[in-house]
């Protein structure tokens, strides 16, 4: 079911993102993408995810302060490759790959990765605040699913924090009595438990000091920002008009929701909320929202594909002549098996 069910969402919708597209037009559309803009969206797209980088760097730096930014980029487009074949598994992989480069613990990656994952539901939190005050109607409206987002989002938040907060303050404490008590009716969840508890604990604690957290904040910020500037150049590539940035702002924020949603690469999800954004929010036609949708997750998903495996290239060139093992996506886990 966790196979089956992904690939079975991303079917259906994207059946309903292009029941009523004309996709000769679509197509046509596409066949006049601007060059120059399309290389000005791909650097953005690149400087958006080394910044990413930068800011896990950051988060891990009370674990490791001189981690190498190359394997960071490296195990992050790793990560979004393999989110592209099958959702949240690349999370795991970026983890592990980070883990043996940079000779860390595998779990308090991983660790790491979650507390990363919530401070971008934050972020998202926050955007689509911003983006209700800067739309000229009324988007609870005009969005009637976004009330409901919010929601889920803000309780999502909520028990996040409090994890983070007795994690932190109160450490073993706290998980020790969940682990003990559920120990009482299955020993094996009692064991998952201080597994994912522990791992959870070194994740939270390795972002310290006010000076990290005043990065991490203003790094989450820009990021946030390149994301929109990046679909503001989408708009150019097909020579879109009439739009502004804060167009691109709303249609950043809101599609963001479609890449959250666990389908492989955001496939269909991505499609029908960026076209019905487009369509009933900004007045574009089916067939041009479709080929907006259509160009730039094209991209992204073979970018992070191509990156993938070229960063594992490069990456594992550079260790080898450092004398370290070179690593694929079966040794990471079978080193990781050898380990427990």
């Amino acid at each position: 079911m966790k196979i089956l069910l992904p690939f079975t969402l991303m079917g259906v919708f994207l059946y309903f993102a292009f029941v009523n597209v004309d996709f000769q037009m679509t197509l046509e559309l596409i066949s006049h993408t601007s060059f120059f803009w399309l290389i000005i969206f791909l650097i953005t797209f690149f400087i958006s995810h080394l910044i990413r980088a930068i800011r896990w760097k950051i988060i891990i730096n009370s674990v490791k302060p001189h981690a190498s930014l190359i394997n960071l980029f490296g195990a992050l487009m790793v990560g979004y490759g393999v989110n592209n074949v099958i959702p949240r598994l690349g999370e795991v992989y970026r983890a592990a790959f980070i883990g043996r480069w940079e000779g860390l613990s595998r779990t308090s990656m991983f660790g790491a990765v979650i507390l990363e994952r919530v401070i971008d539901i934050i972020s998202l939190l926050i955007c689509v605040f911003i983006a209700v005050f800067i739309y000229s109607g009324n988007l609870y409206q005009d969005v009637p699913w976004l009330t409901t987002a919010i929601y889920i989002v803000g309780v999502f938040i909520i028990v996040a924090l409090l994890l983070i907060i007795l994690l932190v303050k109160f450490k073993e404490k706290f998980y020790n009595t969940i682990v003990k008590f559920t120990g009482k009716f299955s020993t094996r969840i009692a064991n998952k438990l201080s597994y994912v508890f522990g791992m959870l604990l070194e994740g939270f604690s390795s972002l310290k000091s006010f000076k990290n957290y005043f990065y991490t904040i203003i790094l989450s910020v820009l990021i946030m920002l390149i994301y929109a500037l990046n679909a503001y150049f989408g708009f150019f590539m097909l020579q879109m008009s009439p739009v502004d940035f804060s167009m691109a702002f709303i249609l950043m924020t809101i599609g963001a929701f479609g890449v959250v949603f666990p389908t492989p690469g955001g496939l269909g999800s991505y499609h029908l909320i960026v076209i019905s954004v487009l369509v009933h929010l900004f007045n574009f036609s089916n067939e041009v929202g479709s080929a907006y949708a259509l160009l730039t997750h094209s991209i992204g998903y073979i970018t992070f594909i191509i990156s993938m495996f070229v960063m594992l290239y490069i990456i594992n060139r550079r260790q080898f002549k450092l004398g370290a093992k070179k690593e694929n996506f079966f040794s990471v886990f079978k080193l990781k098996a050898d380990e427990k």
